[in-house]
């Protein structure tokens, strides 16, 4: 391992705190590494009047916590992050950056990469450091989905990655949690050539796919956008939410906030139905954090039969009307 670096480094995404957990999830998967690593787990923090959210990431177990707490930084601005960011990792010189593969964490981790001359791997499904080498293999689908690459930095620093938002599972809020929050003096911004106008959170009143227990799953194999309506009805029932692999969603079938896998959202639920999909290595990523899969599909053969707890070999238009009438009687 290369001594001039040090540290696992953790971006700090605060937005919409008690629905987006990808950040805590990090710092549980962050920890891990930096065992490995024997160094630290830090958390970069930019915002405005934000040292309740510094003070939640050492409760679930970063060890620092650096803020950039200034008027400024109150709107995220790309140009500004990626400057004030770009000083911080010159300065204090981490091994490892991890950010979540979200539409911001997409936006503005490329551009301190390239900004860093240093390399990154995109919506990673895992992260192990390799005990031989300790270099971070970032492991990320390829290939369309086909294929999952295993990749590493060997020579420039730090190592970036984005990752999906729930693979990796957050440690539980410990109140006793004792670590350290540094405020670096920040007064050098760039002058932006975009403008904030005006911005808002948008609202769905429901919860998230990402933090559902239970997700319905639905494909091609449903056969029909009438078929998969019926899923909205069994997870209702079953009070849970409802996903999609790729192919649905080209159909019309599900929009593209409902896309599991690669390219979408993985999900941690306690019970993840898959039905009428295939078992694309794409899609397959999304659900495999889920703690039961059962499946049903009319192909014996199916890949996603591989995977699962419980497999059914059925038409789901046959079977989705027993279970929702069963159900229907029974809650």
């Amino acid at each position: 391992m290369n001594k001039t670096f040090g540290g696992v480094w953790i971006f700090g995404d605060y937005r919409d705190y008690f629905q987006n957990r990808i950040t805590l999830q990090l710092i549980a998967k962050g920890r891990e590494l930096a065992e490995t690593l024997n160094t630290g787990t830090t958390v970069v923090l930019l915002g405005d009047q934000i040292h309740q959210y510094a003070m939640e990431y050492v409760a679930h177990g970063a060890d620092t916590v650096i803020v950039a707490d200034h008027q400024n930084l109150k709107e995220y601005e790309v140009e500004k992050y990626t400057t004030l960011l770009a000083q911080w990792v010159k300065s204090y010189q981490p091994e490892i950056f991890l950010a979540g593969a979200t539409s911001f964490g997409r936006e503005f981790f490329p551009r301190l990469a390239k900004r860093l001359r240093t390399g990154l791997s995109a919506d990673c499904v895992d992260l192990e450091v390799d005990p031989e080498s300790f270099l971070l293999v970032q492991t990320t689908p390829a290939f369309g989905g086909e294929l999952l690459a295993e990749v590493v930095t060997p020579d420039r620093r730090p190592q970036m990655a984005t990752v999906h938002p729930g693979v990796f599972r957050e440690l539980p809020h410990n109140a006793e949690s004792v670590g350290h929050i540094i405020y670096p003096e920040v007064d050098v911004f760039p002058e932006p050539r975009v403008k904030i106008v005006r911005s808002k959170p948008q609202r769905t009143g429901k919860v998230s796919l990402e933090d559902a227990s239970v997700v319905i799953a639905g494909g091609k194999g449903l056969g029909s956008k009438e078929q998969f309506e019926l899923l909205y009805e069994l997870a209702e029932l079953l009070e849970g939410e409802v996903g999609a692999t790729r192919p649905a969603v080209l159909s019309g079938w599900a929009g593209e906030d409902r896309l599991l896998g690669q390219t979408g959202k993985s999900v941690n639920a306690k019970l993840v139905i898959s039905i009428g999909t295939s078992g694309a290595l794409q899609y397959i990523t999304g659900i495999q954090g889920a703690e039961t899969v059962i499946a049903i599909n009319r192909n014996p053969d199916a890949p996603v039969f591989r995977i699962v707890d419980l497999g059914l070999v059925a038409d789901a238009a046959t079977v989705l009307p027993i279970l929702l009438e069963t159900l229907r009687r029974r809650l």
